[in-house]
């Protein structure tokens, strides 16, 4: 007999195959498995797990679903809460949200809440399994700016509430940071975004490509000339921030939002794409969150030696246990307690490496963790040809400042309630990274997800 107190393993592909292959690492449950998980869930009253996640899916009726091989009513009970059931499996945390509240973890191991709900979601893909569109439309037009995670949940909300809604991407292609963000061996594009997109296309939502909101055309012009009643911006933060230290403009210097983006959206990996990036032989991801194990992940995937530059611990890095394990495994070197001073230059302005000093931990600063403050003398270089910033994002300020009173904070953020969306611009409403600045995409679905219920009750005033 299985022992309850353990997680069902998920299989996964060899460390040593896929860091030279760009496909899927985690291969996910098969039917016996995830039944066989399914089946550890005690099934609690007072379902804690259901308070961690930020959309609220009702978890244990769908892992009881799952446990019954009830799989079809599995995903219409998480359709009802998630419009991305099969991105939220591979990418939320939920060793923070759901599963570090699941009971069964306190003796145990949590249950693979998920690995589950991805499992459904493939399921249901596989099958031709559709979420239902609405009966009847209620004659209110509402404009969606941004086909990210927030976006498209708003509008898929709003959809089963029968509003005609109109996503508006800047990009050639849906799914904002999905697409071009996360990539393909963590969230494979065609097999599992381009689904979901459809998927909300299939609730009634139009999406029209290759509108930059700002200068293609406004959102005044939206609610003034083209009769959309409310307007939600769920645009992302997809301006990169950078040191101000000396050498960063020097050629091999990227963001890791324009490195991940040639190689997740333009393909640049592939050699029949027309859309080439440096592949370096030695490369620095300077930053410790998820974005920069994706974009050292990557550059591994390309050939390099590549080196994660981190000014604390192990133990503050931000980014996902899954992912730091994962990078490990495949072979990215760790520089923790490391700095980088400045960035070395040859006489044809290329990198050539990067002048770091050693840090120690001292008191904790305002975010609760330790500040970690440089140690004299302990200065050295890193021989490199490639550095790629990951620093987080804020904001892009042209939609805040082509729409007339719409206020921002001092990071360029826009000002919204928690609660509802709702701007300083009446009929404007506003979540996800346009407002909190970069974090997780099941943060920014509940906040699309809080803003169409804002938008409902607006327009039901009307």
């Amino acid at each position: 007999m299985a022992d309850v107190l353990k997680k069902v393993p998920v299989r996964e592909q060899a460390p040593k195959v896929r860091a030279a292959n760009f496909e899927e690492v985690c291969l996910g449950y098969n039917k016996e498995e995830a039944m066989e998980e399914a089946a550890r869930c005690i099934n609690c009253k007072n379902a804690k797990c259901m308070q961690g996640c930020p959309v609220s899916i009702n978890i244990p009726a769908f892992i009881h679903e799952v446990k019954e091989g009830n799989f079809e009513e599995a995903y219409r009970i998480i359709s009802q809460s998630s419009a991305l059931p099969a991105i939220c499996g591979r990418v939320c945390p939920q060793e923070s949200q759901c599963e570090g509240k699941c009971i069964r973890g306190i003796k145990g191991e949590p249950i693979s809440i998920g690995k589950l709900e991805r499992f459904v979601a493939d399921w249901a893909r596989e099958n031709g399994i559709k979420p239902s569109a609405p009966a009847e439309k209620n004659g209110h037009k509402v404009a969606v700016i941004g086909s990210g995670p927030s976006g498209l949940t708003c509008a898929g909300d709003l959809a089963k509430l029968g509003y005609d809604v109109t996503i508006f991407e800047a990009l050639h292609e849906a799914g904002g940071v999905l697409v071009y963000g996360i990539p393909e061996f963590r969230l494979p594009k065609n097999k599992v975004v381009a689904a979901e997109v459809e998927n909300v296309k299939a609730l009634g939502v139009k999406i029209e490509t290759n509108v930059i909101i700002g200068k293609s055309t406004t959102i005044d012009e939206l609610m003034d000339e083209e009769g959309f009643e409310a307007v939600f911006i769920g645009s992302g933060a997809g301006l990169p921030m950078f040191m101000g230290i000396p050498g960063e403009n020097a050629n091999g210097v990227f963001s890791a939002n324009e490195y991940l983006t040639r190689n997740n959206l333009m393909k640049a990996f592939d050699e029949n794409y027309d859309t080439p990036i440096a592949r370096g032989k030695k490369v620095a991801v300077v930053g410790g969150g998820n974005v920069a194990m994706d974009a050292a992940r990557t550059a591994l995937r390309l050939g390099a030696e590549v080196h994660i530059v981190y000014r604390r611990s192990e133990a503050e890095l931000p980014a996902r246990v899954e992912e730091v394990h994962h990078a490990k495994e495949e072979g990215v070197i760790f520089d923790l307690l490391t700095n980088p001073t400045e960035i070395l230059v040859d006489e044809n302005d290329a990198v050539k490496g990067m002048r770091c000093i050693r840090m120690e931990l001292g008191e904790p600063d305002a975010s609760g963790r330790r500040r970690p403050v440089a140690i004299p003398g302990s200065e050295f270089e890193l021989e490199l040809d490639t550095v790629i910033m990951s620093l987080g994002t804020s904001p892009n300020p042209l939609i805040s400042s082509t729409t007339i009173g719409l206020d921002t904070n001092r990071r360029k953020c826009i000002i919204a309630d928690e609660t509802t969306g709702q701007t300083s611009k009446e009929g404007v409403f506003a979540g996800g990274d346009a407002v909190t600045g970069a974090a997780t995409v099941i943060l920014a679905m509940g906040a699309g997800k809080a803003a169409a219920k804002g938008i409902h009750e607006f327009l039901s005033k009307r």
